[in-house]
C-alpha cells in the first residue's frame, strides 16, 4: 500500500482515508480472488466476531458455506462449544441448512426465527421426524399469528430430489421451471437441505470454506484464564479448524503464556491471538507461536473502551502498522471492528489485513443467535451487546457464587442491550456478504489487483477531510 501525495501526521480511521483508482488490467470483478491465504482455508476475507449476539452455529455454517469463517464465542460452556462445532461439521455444503419446525407450532413461533421474506422457508417434520411439507417464509406474512403451521400446507408439496440436482445452475433451472423460490432437497425421502433460487445462484459464485474432509470450517475462541491448553485440546478433538485466543488486552503476560501453552500441544490448527494495536505486540505474540493477530481496541459499535479508559487506537493506522510487522514475521492480521460499510472492509484489506472481522453488522441477520422481535412499527430486530458489558459478564461468569459475580459485574463496561434492526432488503448474512464482497471486488479492480496479496501491494490510499467523507455518501432523499 502507498499513500497518495501525502503522508499522515496522525493516526487514521477508515473515514479519514479513501482509495485512489490506478491503472487496471483486471477486466471483471468476477476475475478477482478474495481468498485471504492466511492458513485458515477461508475463501473470502470475512470473519464473524466471537460475540454471543453475532456468531452461533447457524451463522457460522452459513458464512462458511459462502467461503467465510465464523468464530464461536468463548462464553459458551465447553460442552456447548463442542456440540456447536460438531453441528456445523454435520451441515450440508451444497445446500442450505433447513429450518425445521413441527406442524403444531404456530406462525407466531415461526416468525421469531424467520421473517416473512422471499427466498426462505420452513420445513415441517412430524413427531417421528418425518418430512410432511414446506412453507415459504412469505406465506407467514399473511397468516394469523395463532395459526398452526400444518394448516398452511395446501396442494402438492414441491421438493427437489437430490439425484436430479446435478449442479447449482441445474437447481436454479428446476426451481424456475417449477415456479418456486424455495424448496427442500430430499434424498430417499429424507430432507438433506434446502435451496432457494438465490442460494443456488450463490453456489456458482462462492467457493465454500471446507476442511480436508469436505466439511464446513468453523473457528472457536477461548479466554486466557484457567487451563487454556486443555480447552484448546478439547476443541481440537471436537473438530475445530481455527483456535482464537481472545482477551481485550492481548499484549500481556497471560496471553503470551496462553499462546505458548497451546503451541506446545503441537496441534495443526492455526492460532489467532489478540487484541493488539502495535508492532511491538505483534512481534511478541508471534515469537511465542501466534499465526494470526486480531487487531483492534475500541472501534466496535458495542464497545465503550475508548470512552471509559482512553485506551485504543484509530483502526486504519492500527491495521497498517501491525500488518507490516506481521508480514515481516511471517504472520497475518485480522482487522477486528470498526467496519460500517463495504468501503471499510476494502480499506482494512488495503492496510494489509488478511481478513476483516464483522460484529454488530451481522447481529441484525436471520442467522445470528437470538429471536427476532417485532417493534410497534412492524420492524424486526435482534438484541446485541458488548462482550465486556454487564450482560456478557453475567453470562460468562454465571456459575460463580453471587458475591464473586457481583464483584466482576461492578466493573463491567460496554453496551448491554442494543436493537440491531434487520435490513428488509438484506435480512440474511448472505445478503450482506453479497453486498460486501461485491464492493470489495470492485475495489480490487480499481486498484488493478486480482488477489488479496496484489491489493496489499497496489492499493493507493489518500487522506481526506470530514467533508470529503460526507461527499462520498449517497443522498437518502431527492434534491
Amino acid at each position: 500500500m502507498r499513500f497518495y501525495e501525502t503522508r499522515p501526521r496522525h493516526d487514521l480511521t477508515y473515514s479519514d482515508v479513501f482509495l485512489v483508482p490506478s491503472h487496471s488490467d483486471v477486466g471483471s470483478r468476477l476475475n478477482v480472488s478474495l481468498a485471504p491465504n492466511d492458513g485458515t482455508g477461508a475463501q473470502i476475507p470475512i470473519v464473524s466476531a466471537n460475540m454471543n449476539s453475532v456468531t452461533g452455529p447457524r451463522l457460522a455454517a452459513s458464512l462458511a458455506r459462502r467461503g467465510g469463517l465464523g468464530v464461536l464465542p468463548q462464553d459458551m460452556h465447553l460442552q456447548d462449544l463442542d456440540a456447536a462445532i460438531r453441528w456445523v461439521k454435520d451441515q450440508p455444503v451444497a445446500y442450505d441448512t433447513p429450518l425445521i419446525l413441527r406442524p403444531d407450532e404456530t406462525v407466531a413461533t415461526a416468525l421469531t426465527k424467520l421473517p416473512a421474506v422471499p427466498g426462505h422457508g420452513i420445513v415441517l417434520h412430524d413427531e417421528r421426524d418425518r418430512y410432511v411439507g414446506c412453507i415459504e417464509a412469505s406465506r407467514l406474512g399473511t397468516a394469523l399469528p395463532d395459526a398452526r403451521l400444518g394448516d398452511l400446507l395446501h396442494g402438492a408439496l414441491t421438493a427437489l430430489d437430490a439425484d436430479d440436482v446435478t449442479s447449482a445452475r441445474d437447481a436454479f433451472r428446476l426451481m424456475t421451471d417449477a415456479g418456486v423460490d424455495f424448496a427442500p432437497v430430499l434424498h430417499h425421502g429424507q430432507v438433506i437441505g434446502t435451496l432457494s433460487r438465490k442460494s443456488a445462484l450463490r453456489s456458482t459464485l462462492y467457493a465454500p470454506a471446507v476442511d480436508a474432509s469436505g466439511r464446513l470450517l468453523v473457528a472457536a475462541a477461548v479466554g486466557i484464564n484457567g487451563d487454556v491448553a486443555a480447552k484448546a485440546k478439547a476443541l481440537a478433538s471436537a473438530g475445530v479448524d481455527v483456535l482464537v485466543l481472545d482477551t481485550a488486552h492481548g499484549y500481556q503476560r497471560g496471553m503470551l503464556e496462553a499462546i505458548a501453552a497451546v503451541k506446545a500441544l503441537g496441534l495443526s490448527q492455526p492460532i489467532v491471538a489478540g487484541n493488539v494495536v502495535t508492532a511491538d505486540a505483534v512481534k511478541a505474540l508471534v515469537e511465542v507461536g501466534a499465526d494470526i493477530l486480531k487487531v483492534g481496541v475500541g472501534p466496535g459499535a458495542m464497545c465503550t473502551t475508548r470512552m471509559m479508559t482512553a485506551v485504543g487506537r484509530p483502526q486504519f493506522s492500527a491495521v497498517l502498522e501491525t500488518a507490516e510487522a506481521a508480514r515481516a514475521a511471517g504472520a497475518h492480521v485480522w482487522a477486528d471492528g470498526g467496519v460500517r460499510y463495504p468501503r471499510d472492509v476494502a480499506l482494512a484489506l488495503a492496510a494489509g489485513a488478511a481478513s476483516v472481522m464483522v460484529g454488530s453488522w451481522f447481529a441484525g441477520t436471520i442467522e445470528a443467535p437470538g429471536i427476532i422481535v417485532t417493534d410497534d412499527d412492524g420492524r424486526h430486530y435482534k438484541e446485541s451487546w458488548g462482550m465486556a458489558s454487564t450482560k456478557a459478564v453475567q453470562e460468562r461468569f454465571g456459575r460463580l457464587d453471587p458475591y464473586e459475580l457481583a464483584r466482576k459485574t461492578l466493573f463491567a463496561e460496554g453496551i448491554s442491550s442494543s436493537r440491531i434492526y434487520l435490513d428488509p432488503q438484506r435480512p440474511s448474512v448472505e445478503d450482506l456478504l453479497d453486498m460486501i464482497t461485491s464492493g470489495v471486488r470492485s475495489s480490487f479492480t480499481y486498484a488493478g489487483a486480482s488477489s488479496v496479496d496484489e491489493f496489499h501491494e497496489r492499493a493507493l490510499v489518500g487522506i481526506q477531510s470530514a467533508a470529503g467523507y460526507e461527499e462520498g455518501k449517497a443522498l437518502p432523499v431527492s434534491w
